[in-house]
């Protein structure tokens, strides 16, 4: 990290310079990423002392770190502007006054062996004094460019030795103008209160442990008429106290959602009392992109970008196990090949697990690449095993498998009769090939329409070659045609190509839950613009209790009799579904186009869902990429269904069985994973 002298330091504060450094000495940190109406600072994160007074220290460095506030600088690290104090609070504290910041005795606890000398004290208040001119510049500047300032002034606090209970978080308000600042008061409490923590109750209080009655707060009170120090005690509970342990899982979820709050409170903050009227949430934050982001996404990239789930668990010899099937009238067990995986699984998971995600400062950006990760290890597992046992067990935990309400959609769809047009005119593979390239060509999207013999689906998109396979012996009607052309070119080929002009290759790669969304989100687009059909409905209703047929019998034989004899497909079709939900020994993804569609019809009239055509994304990272977007940390979409904005009109009929397609109350992120090749 950059070293520079105070003075410097201070120069660039004032010059409106954007940088991060380390004081000369190490004793604190400030970064600058953006300059915004908020600073945040973390004064007892350090644990340093000084050489030449460790010896004569009278309290081990666990007895040390015991009453320091490990881990606060973690808390603030995704705000813009930061200043986090490196050394102890035993060497001094920086919450005192500069008279008493030096302990000679501290919790019941004598602090110094002997004496420190007048010189080592001197050296030590000069710190106290370099570091308090510093925040003092940069509070003047920002008051200068906004008018007000806010700061949070983060601590944490032991609660075990407590025989009450004690708050979550502490906001000490004594000396705060309750008069001027109850409404950021009001609202502190209030987003505090909605973290949500893994196995524990929240409490968020004012005044309940510590009364904010610290050296910082009154030392800027003193100085500035506009500034707001909010004094803010997290309660120990991301840590083992005693030993000074961490709680990984605590600790992650109260960085993600403590930036949320502390977001929230200055952009509120912001427009109530500062110049910047406009704020929203995002112009809080910096848009200057993290390079550890960029160093783990590119890692990621070269790691993971050739491992597209469908090339492996696409059979390899289909034409001839359909000719050996169907000359034998259904009494014959298909013998399904499938390519070899060129992966290591196991130095393949070791490389994933080794990437430094944990040096993403930004909460819900490491959040999201973690969940990628975790997928991208459990995709291994399932690419290991096509056309081996195992393989319906590791799809199970990888997509899932439709519960009671994804059936009963199905069978709710299938009893719908009577809707589609009679002996409409057929198209073949060349002809859809046509309207294809005529499509891509009107909406300008630099893509390969090519025909293959070797698909399950009638057409593929493949995100690597940017390319549009249809099957070769495709027979489909007009409006089939039609809805295919906006599956596959308005929803999955746009955000292939979306997906390849963002710097982040995470979007190309595939975000946790990209199925469900991609096909959630292509099912919705043949209905706004008007070319579903009910005879699709009945497919996607089919392939549903295809997989269950599958599951409760593992039998292609009887999969494909079930099809044909239950539901009247004909021999052709029924092979074709039977061999999407048997391919790999058991793949129970083609469920989730329903229940896909009744989240995307649900997310869409309640908000925009146009960011989530960015790349392969996920429902539940809307919010994510929202923000990632407003940051301009992410390239808003260039290509997306304009149907979105200005929906086709539709049979009254088809808009009440869409509209009764329930979600799967079983739907969950972490359940429902991405591929990079997506088929209709």
């Amino acid at each position: 990290m950059l070293k520079l002298s105070e003075q410097d330091i201070i120069q660039r504060i004032k010059s409106g310079d954007q940088f991060e450094c380390e004081l000369l000495d190490g004793s604190f940190s400030i970064k600058i990423e953006s300059y915004t109406p908020v600073i945040c600072t973390a004064i007892h994160a350090g644990h340093k002392l000084r050489s030449n007074l460790i010896s004569k220290c009278a309290l081990s460095e666990t007895e040390r770190l015991y009453e320091e506030d490990p881990f606060t600088d973690q808390l603030i690290q995704a705000m813009p502007i930061t200043l986090i104090a490196r050394d102890s609070r035993y060497e001094y504290d920086l919450n005192r006054p500069i008279a008493n910041c030096i302990y000679s005795k501290a919790w019941g606890k004598t602090v110094w062996q002997k004496r420190l000398s007048g010189r080592e004290r001197k050296e030590s208040t000069n710190k106290h004094q370099t570091f308090y001119r510093v925040l003092d510049a940069l509070v003047e500047k920002v008051e200068k460019l906004f008018r007000a300032a806010l700061v949070f002034d983060i601590h944490s606090y032991n609660h075990l030795r407590r025989e009450d209970a004690s708050p979550t978080f502490n906001l000490g308000t004594e000396q705060i103008d309750l008069d001027r600042w109850k409404s950021v008061i009001g609202l502190s409490l209030a987003k505090l209160l909605d973290i949500s923590l893994p196995n524990m109750p929240t409490l968020a209080c004012e005044n309940a442990v510590f009364y904010g009655r610290g050296y910082m707060i009154s030392h800027i009170n003193s100085r500035f008429q506009n500034t707001l120090v909010l004094p803010l005690e997290v309660k120990k509970v991301f840590m083992d106290e005693l030993s000074g342990e961490i709680y990984p899982l605590v600790m992650q979820s109260l960085n993600q959602q403590f930036k949320g709050c502390l977001v929230e409170i200055s952009a509120f903050f912001s427009r109530r009392y500062t110049s910047k009227k406009r704020a929203r949430k995002s112009d809080i934050l910096a848009e200057k992109m993290d390079s550890a982001v960029i160093k783990v996404d590119r890692a990621l990239y070269q790691l993971a970008k050739g491992l597209e789930t469908l090339f492996y668990i696409n059979p390899i010899n289909i034409p001839n196990e359909r000719k050996s099937f169907l000359r034998c009238n259904g009494n014959y067990q298909p013998q399904f090949r499938y390519r070899q995986l060129n992966i290591d699984p196991y130095q393949f998971r070791e490389q994933l697990y080794r990437l430094p995600v944990e040096s993403i400062r930004d909460p819900s950006i490491q959040s999201l690449y973690r969940d990628v990760i975790d997928s991208l290890s459990e995709k291994i597992g399932l690419l290991v095993k096509a056309g081996r046992p195992g393989f319906l067990y590791e799809s199970l935990k990888y997509y899932g498998e439709p519960d009671q309400t994804d059936e009963q959609n199905a069978r709710f769809l299938l009893h719908a009769s009577g809707l589609d047009a009679a002996n409409e005119k057929l198209l073949t593979a060349e002809e859809l090939q046509k309207q294809m390239k005529v499509a891509a060509s009107k909406w300008k999207m630099p893509c390969k329409i090519e025909t293959s013999s070797k698909l399950v689906a009638a057409a593929m998109v493949s995100n690597s070659r940017k390319s549009l396979m249809i099957a070769k012996d495709l027979n489909i009607s007009s409006i089939e045609a039609r809805a295919l052309v906006h599956h596959e070119l308005g929803v999955h080929m746009a955000t292939t190509l979306n997906a390849s002009s963002q710097r982040l290759k995470v979007f190309s790669l595939g975000l946790p839950g990209n199925t469900l969304t991609q096909e959630g989100l292509a099912i919705l687009n043949e209905y706004l613009s008007g070319n579903m059909s009910l005879n699709r409905l009945h497919g996607l209703a089919l392939r549903v209790l295809a997989v269950r047929q599958m599951l409760d019998h593992n039998d292609f034989r009887r999969t494909f009799s079930y099809l044909v004899e239950e539901h009247h497909l004909t021999q052709e079709d029924a092979f074709k579904l039977a061999v999407r939900v048997h391919r790999g020994g058991g793949f129970t993804k083609d469920y989730l186009y329903l229940n896909g569609v009744s989240k995307a019809l649900e997310l869409y009239k309640n908000q925009s869902i146009k960011n989530l055509y960015v790349g392969k994304t996920g429902f539940d990272y809307l919010p994510t990429i929202n923000e990632m977007v407003e940051r301009q940390l992410v390239v808003a979409p260039i290509y997306y269904p304009h149907y979105l904005d200005a929906p086709a009109e539709v049979s009254p009929i088809l808009e009440y069985l869409v509209s009764c397609i329930r979600p799967s109350i079983g739907y969950d992120k972490n359940n429902y994973n991405g591929q990079n090749q997506v088929a209709a």
